[in-house]
Formats: structure tokens, C-alpha cells, sequence
């Protein structure tokens, strides 16, 4: 047994976030773990390793998704921080609502949505992919969803952000977005059915708390994570779809030709860019991880884009293939806490993936602009400077 090598990177240092990769490649080649002393974590770098881990939650605990204690606290007794038994009931609600068999009434009304925004797009001629596209597609779907109204509706961007930041350590974009994240925190704390449209799966919430399918008192935290884990991650997906089949255009025409390959080419746009960075985990007992030792106690970073470009696992990882389908890429998670919301976010990427190359032959971009992130990794800014119709 030994002790995991060590490295001076700052996982969350401005340029790494903005651009991962270089950093995932040298820590992957250090180690399976890595130790990151700057951060006081220990990294989990590669797919075989972070895929076990993910389904290991008696080695490594949910009590820990965040890199700061304030964060941590404040998510106690939430599903998405919670490990089994407390977890499985919790997340039985939240799955009930986002199952297939749930999601199949929306397919129909999702797709025509996408495709009527796709198609006054590409009339536009030219636009912003982030807001035009990327973020008022799924805030739309998520906020009829749930039953969303007001002003609830016009801070749902912000608040879903602010939710992802905090979970990083306690720099200047956490302390930052703490207030934010409180006034989501403060409203799921006082949200009661009447607030949220009828019909809507937030009703469905409150109405399953109130025949005892979940404790009393958590209506407000499960919907707290349909915001809180849903939003962001789905503008960051859809941002990618965009400027990825904007930069492969061969691509593009490969799911034109043949639209079986829409579920795939979003499996692969999961893998190439994954919208999730980096997740928490916390050791509950010394792991022995192929021969090094991480020690009960210890602050886990999972890398989970690392492991989307292990070369171990997948053959030429930096190039951006559609006909690839990783079906069993990490960016939704693995194991109990594999992304209850990923259902939906299918849906809805899959409806703009359909919308675009069934209407678009060509996409001409700007420069992309990202902003640094803890969490999350997406773009801020895609000019559409021209389309090309199908």
C-alpha cells in the first residue's frame, strides 16, 4: 500500500475551469487518485475508478457534494446530499415525477416547443445560441414543469447558477453567489402547493408529502433540487450542442442523414464537454484505490470529465464522434445518485438536436465566451453570425 502521488494544480484556479482538459490529461497520468493539497482533496481521475466509487456510497458518502462545510450544512437532508436508506425515499418522489413512463405525455408538447424556436431562429438568420436557445428552451419546460410562477419564474436562471457556484470552495464565486443561493433556499423553505401551478409536478410533490410517501417538511427540499440541479446543467448541455455541431458540421450532417443517431450524438455531446465538472464525495473509511490508500476522512474530488476522456476507456477521446454513443459516459452520474433529471434533459436535448439538423445545414459562429465556474462548465456567449438552412 502507498500513498497517492501529489500534484500542485488548483482544481478550481480560473484558467482550469475555463479549460479542464490539459489538467484531467496530466492528473490522469499521474494516477488513478491524485492527491491535491492546494485544494485538500484527493482526486479521482480516471473512468474505472470514478465509475466504482460512484456506485461504492458506504465507501464514499454523499455528505460531502460540496467543497466548503457552509454548502454541505445547508444540504443536509436533501437527496442529492443524503446516502441510502434516508436517500432512496427521498429520491422516490423526485424519480416518480421524471420517469419515462411520467415524461412520455411531455415528449410531444417538448418537441413542438423546440421545433417552433428552432425554426423562428434559423428565419432570424442570426442570434444569441446561449439565451435564444440554450437558456429559454429548458427554463420554459422546467418552469411549466413545476408549476413555476412569477417571480419565481423570472429568477430561475440566477438562482439554479448560484446553486451550482456554492458547491465550490469558499473562493470569491461561492462567497459571491451565497446570497443568491439563499433566496432560492429561503422561498423552497416557504413554497406551499397553493404557490405552484395546478396540474404541475410541484403539486405532485406537495401532494406526495402529504400522504406520507415523503417526510413532512421536505416538499420544498425536493423541488429545491429540481431547480437547484437541473437548470444550469441543462443550459450548459444545450449550449454545447450547439457550438459543438457549429464546429463539426460533418458531423451535423451525419444525424441529418440518419436521425437514429440523435440519442447517441447527445451521449456524445455529454462525454465530450460533460456539463458537470467536478463532484464531492466524502471518505468514510481508509480506500484502498488500486493500491494507494485514501484516508477515511478525506475530502474525494470526482472528476467526472476526466473520466468521460480516459483513453483506457475510450478510444480517441478528444475527437467529437456522434456514430460513438457512449452510452455509459459519467457525466450523469453513476449508482444511486445518477442524475434523477436526466430523463428530461434527454427530452429536451434530444427535441433541439431533431429541431436543428432536421433545419439547419450550417451554423456560423463567433467566438464562444466562457466564464469561469466551480461546477458547472458552460458558455456564456455563442453568436449565431449566420445560418445555413437544411
Amino acid at each position: 500500500m502507498s500513498t497517492p502521488p501529489t500534484s500542485d494544480v488548483d482544481l478550481f484556479a480560473d484558467e482550469v475551469v475555463l479549460d479542464p482538459c490539459p489538467v484531467h490529461a496530466e492528473l490522469r497520468e499521474q494516477g488513478p487518485v491524485v492527491h491535491l493539497p492546494k485544494n485538500g482533496v484527493y482526486a479521482l481521475t480516471r473512468y474505472d475508478v470514478i465509475r466504482g466509487a460512484l456506485a461504492d456510497w458506504e465507501s464514499f458518502s454523499s455528505a460531502s457534494i460540496a467543497f466548503n462545510p457552509m454548502a454541505n450544512q445547508a444540504l443536509t437532508g436533501t437527496s442529492l446530499a443524503s446516502d441510502p436508506p434516508v436517500h432512496t425515499r427521498l429520491r422516490a418522489t423526485l424519480t416518480e415525477n421524471l420517469a419515462p413512463r411520467a415524461l412520455r405525455g411531455l415528449k410531444g408538447r417538448i418537441e413542438a416547443k423546440a421545433d417552433a424556436l428552432v425554426a423562428e431562429l434559423v428565419e432570424r438568420g442570426s442570434f444569441e445560441a446561449v439565451d435564444a436557445l440554450a437558456r429559454a428552451f429548458p427554463l420554459e419546460v422546467v418552469a411549466d414543469l413545476i408549476g413555476f410562477t412569477g417571480h419565481v419564474r423570472d429568477n430561475m436562471l440566477r438562482w439554479g447558477q448560484a446553486a451550482m457556484q456554492v458547491l465550490g470552495p469558499m473562493n470569491q464565486r461561492t462567497a459571491e453567489n451565497f446570497p443568491i443561493a439563499g433566496e432560492l433556499y429561503a422561498w423552497c423553505s416557504e413554497v406551499t402547493a397553493d404557490d405552484l401551478a395546478e396540474g404541475s409536478v410541484g403539486r405532485g410533490i406537495f401532494d406526495a408529502e402529504a400522504r406520507g410517501a415523503v417526510p413532512e417538511g421536505t416538499a420544498g427540499h425536493i423541488i429545491h433540487q429540481y431547480l437547484g440541479a437541473g437548470v444550469d446543467t441543462t443550459v450548459a448541455a444545450i449550449g454545447n450542442v450547439v457550438a459543438l455541431f457549429a464546429a463539426h458540421p460533418d458531423q451535423l450532417d451525419l444525424v441529418r442523414a440518419e436521425p437514429s443517431l440523435i440519442p447517441g450524438a447527445f451521449n456524445e455531446v455529454l462525454r465530450f464537454w460533460s456539463p458537470v465538472n467536478v463532484w464531492g464525495r466524502l471518505a468514510t473509511r481508509d480506500v484502498d484505490v488500486e493500491g494507494t490508500v485514501i484516508p477515511a476522512g478525506a475530502q474525494i474530488a470526482v472528476l467526472l470529465g476526466a473520466g468521460n476522456r480516459d483513453p483506457r476507456h475510450y478510444d480517441d477521446p478528444d475527437t467529437f464522434l456522434v456514430e460513438r454513443n457512449p452510452v455509459d459516459h459519467l457525466s450523469f452520474g453513476y449508482g444511486p445518485h445518477g442524475c434523477a433529471g436526466q430523463g428530461l434533459a434527454r427530452l429536451e436535448a434530444h427535441a433541439v438536436i431533431e429541431a436543428l439538423s432536421r433545419r439547419v445545414k450550417r451554423l456560423v459562429v463567433g467566438p464562444e465566451v466562457r466564464v469561469p465556474g466551480n461546477i458547472t462548465r458552460s458558455i456564456e456567449e455563442l453568436p449565431v453570425l449566420e445560418v445555413i438552412p437544411a
